[in-house]
Order: C-alpha cells, then sequence, then structure tokens
C-alpha cells in the first residue's frame, strides 16, 4: 500500500513537471518576436578578390588611388552575418573612362541597393551601380561617394542614411522577423557605424530561454529523485 502510494506521488510530481514547462513554453511562444536586424548601409574595402568590413567610417575612411569601395543596403544584425555588394569590382573596368590627373585621385565605387526584400515598405530598390570618383588626394571616401551619388542623407548622429536618395525614409531602423519595422535606432549594430548589444529589445534571446529551460529540466529531475529516494 505504501510502495503504491510512493508511485503515485511520482506521478502526481512529474505531471506537475510537465505542467510547468507546458506553461513555460507557453509564455516563451508569446513573448515578441526576436527582431531579424537592423535596415543600413554598410560600408566595405575591396582587398584583392574580396570583400572586406571597413574598420571605420566613410566620414573618416581615406582611399588611396586605385582603390575600390563598396555600400550594400541591406537588413542585417551585425558586421559578421552583413551582405557584401554583389557583382564585379575591378577597380581598370569601374575607372576605364576616367583618365588619371595630377593632384587628384581616382576611387572605384560600387553602390548595391540591396533586395526588395531588404527594402522598407512601399520602396523598390534601384538597380546596383558602380562609378568612378575623381577627387582630391586627402578626400575622405564619404566625400569621393557625394562626388557620384547624390543626394546622400545622414542623421544627427552622422550616419549614413540615404545614398542616391535611397531609401526615402528611416535610418537603421530595428526589424522583425517579418519585415515591419519595431523601432528606429539612432546607431546601427556594426563596427564601422557604432553599434548595440545583442538582444537589444528584441524579445528573450536564445541563452536566456536555454537557461530557462535547462533550470525546468534539472528542477524536475530533482523532485523525481527526491521522491523515488522517499520511496
Amino acid at each position: 500500500m505504501t510502495r503504491r502510494r510512493a508511485r503515485r506521488g511520482r506521478e502526481r510530481g512529474l505531471l506537475a513537471v510537465g505542467a510547468f514547462l507546458a506553461a513555460l513554453l507557453g509564455v516563451l511562444a508569446a513573448a515578441p518576436a526576436q527582431a531579424a536586424g537592423y535596415r543600413y548601409w554598410s560600408f566595405w574595402e575591396r582587398d584583392g578578390a574580396q570583400w572586406t568590413y571597413a574598420s571605420q567610417g566613410p566620414g573618416t575612411a581615406r582611399p588611396e588611388d586605385g582603390d575600390v569601395q563598396g555600400f550594400r543596403f541591406s537588413v542585417s544584425d551585425d558586421s559578421k552575418d552583413s551582405a557584401k555588394p554583389r557583382g564585379p569590382a575591378d577597380f581598370d573596368a569601374i575607372c576605364a573612362d576616367t583618365p588619371a590627373k595630377d593632384g587628384r585621385k581616382r576611387v572605384g565605387l560600387v553602390v548595391d541597393f540591396g533586395t526588395a526584400g531588404d527594402a522598407p515598405g512601399g520602396e523598390s530598390p534601384p538597380k546596383r551601380r558602380t562609378a568612378c570618383a575623381q577627387v582630391g588626394e586627402d578626400a575622405t571616401s564619404a566625400e569621393a561617394l557625394a562626388s557620384v551619388a547624390k543626394p546622400l542623407r545622414y542623421d544627427s548622429k552622422a550616419l549614413l542614411c540615404a545614398i542616391d536618395g535611397y531609401p526615402k525614409r528611416g535610418c537603421g531602423e530595428q526589424v522583425a522577423d517579418d519585415g515591419t519595422t519595431t523601432k528606429t535606432q539612432p546607431q546601427t549594430p556594426t563596427d564601422n557605424t557604432g553599434g548595440t548589444g545583442d538582444g537589444a529589445d528584441g524579445g528573450p534571446s536564445v541563452g536566456l530561454i536555454a537557461g530557462i529551460a535547462a533550470v525546468a529540466l534539472l528542477g524536475g529531475a530533482g523532485i523525481w529523485q527526491a521522491r523515488r529516494r522517499r520511496g
């Protein structure tokens, strides 16, 4: 009779743990969806046959004659998964029709306006374009870009918001998984334009969810072991 009561007690304990886990999963499912990332212009430098994420912003970078730099509009979380400019990026091809001049430098620029999926609501990305900027020897990347892709738009913190007028609105806004804007962010989470920490305003992080689940499972195992010893 005593063993039967103990077995029933263990069963009730496991059922309670199961109910708790089900309730926990329900709470997590109802939590706000984690953001897909931020919609912004990223800045790249050509290194041989590859693009590398620029270590500084276009307002301070000073390219040399013969350099190729790129700008890509996309939705991404940070520099690790940011989309690179697409298509060929050969300096000789980009600047073939721009002869060298004394006291001036030539910078090949690739401007990739991204995909329709990255575009803000109601806007369509223009076609990718290249241009050869011929500017003063001390000119920054931003000055080179401005010479060939006006109008540019910046926010109050000098963050590049639009190239050649695209996009018309927004600047580094946070975007949800379904593509809707969730929050305007004055700075994007990128190495060359400033940033925010992981999981900012995007719902519970994966680490938090995993930690809660682990605690719940350990708690359930502990209850079962305790009842087993008493039985």
